[in-house]
């Protein structure tokens, strides 16, 4: 009897959450939920990219013993070749010898990686989609495939670092000048407002004049500029809430300003920042896409989608690059407005 009156308050205190409530009404929206595992399954799946589209078996039995293609390098000599570089596992010559006698090869879905060149194509690159490459080859005979999953998942990964840093960066920005207002309010709205005037493009045509194009320099240049719009919802929850009664209640106790701010205050203005997150996400994918069309993103061969649809723009005839990474694209953008929909309803407290 005592446990299931345990159970019971505990089930109350479980559904009157609010966070609970919130996820329920995500739950009941269908197209958000659905659109929510789609995205976390297709990101999972390219995690492992290298498992199910490399040029790499990965496992070879070979004279009664096992090798992993994958994670070690062996020479061509070591399968009984000629060369002793790294064996071509794309080559006739060395499929031959690893399909005599007992010996087999376990070759992933697609047998090719994002900078695979297929030499064996009978058709000058770009090569349509065929049985060897089944979206085709680009300018370079690089597989298209391989090239939209590994650009898949190198813009997913870009887009969450870069919602990170501009999340930890506009959180604490706004936190800041709403807490504690006056003086430090109105000089750092006033610092925002020089720093927002900044043309961003031009400073990154300057700095990809100046240093190498990477990964890391994108990541530094765009998130010195994407947490200005989040800093602003978040200092206007902090400026209703630092006078509400249990903040005041606080700093009658003692509790230190930092507490006060992000024990208290922060989980109690989280609304926008959830609720803008599938959003950012999908804005960061777009802006690293556009570089990499305008030729300012990640070097080549980095797997890109900008890359393929500027590919696409020169090779107007190929129209396989253009078509299957707008798929690629418009489909990832559309699961994350979905689900940034569901969120967004999920959060509005007139929903039952």
């Amino acid at each position: 009897m005592i446990r299931r009156i345990k159970n019971l308050f505990k089930s109350q205190h479980r559904y009157g959450s609010p966070y609970y409530r919130s996820w329920l009404r995500f739950k009941n929206n269908r197209r958000g939920y659905i659109s929510l595992k789609i995205f976390v399954v297709l990101f999972v799946l390219s995690l492992f990219a290298e498992v199910w589209s490399n040029d790499k078996p990965v496992l070879v039995h070979f004279n009664d013993a096992y090798y992993f293609p994958i994670f070690k390098e062996y020479s061509e000599s070591f399968f009984g070749g000629e060369f002793d570089t790294e064996a071509d596992y794309n080559d006739p010559y060395v499929r031959e010898l690893l399909s005599k006698g007992d010996n087999w090869a376990w070759y992933p879905f697609n047998p090719y990686s994002y900078d695979t060149i297929n030499y064996f194509t009978r058709h000058p690159n770009p090569a349509p989609p065929s049985a060897d490459n089944l979206l085709g080859t680009d300018d370079h005979g690089r597989d298209v495939l391989a090239r939209l999953i590994y650009g898949f998942r190198l813009s997913v990964i870009f887009a969450l670092g870069l919602t990170f840093l501009g999340i930890v960066m506009g959180v604490i920005a706004g936190a800041l000048q709403g807490y504690f207002g006056g003086k430090l309010d109105l000089f750092a709205q006033r610092l925002i407002e020089i720093w927002s005037s900044m043309p961003e493009l031009y400073l990154l045509i300057i700095f990809a004049s100046i240093f190498t194009p990477s990964m890391l320099l994108l990541l530094i240049i765009l998130s010195l500029f994407g947490w200005m719009g989040l800093a602003d919802y978040v200092r206007a929850e902090f400026l209703r809430g630092r006078n509400m009664d249990y903040v005041t209640a606080a700093r009658a106790m003692g509790v230190s300003n930092r507490n006060i701010m992000f024990k208290h205050l922060l989980p109690n203005s989280m609304t926008p920042v959830v609720t803008f997150l599938p959003f950012r996400i999908s804005g960061a994918i777009i802006a690293l896409t556009s570089l990499d069309f305008l030729g300012l993103g990640v070097p080549p061969p980095t797997p890109s989608l900008g890359d393929l649809l500027a590919q696409g723009k020169d090779n107007i005839s190929a129209w396989w690059l253009s078509m299957f990474t707008f798929i690629v694209l418009v489909g990832t953008l559309n699961l994350l407005i979905f689900i940034g929909e569901g969120v967004r309803e999920a959060f509005d407290t007139r929903k039952g």
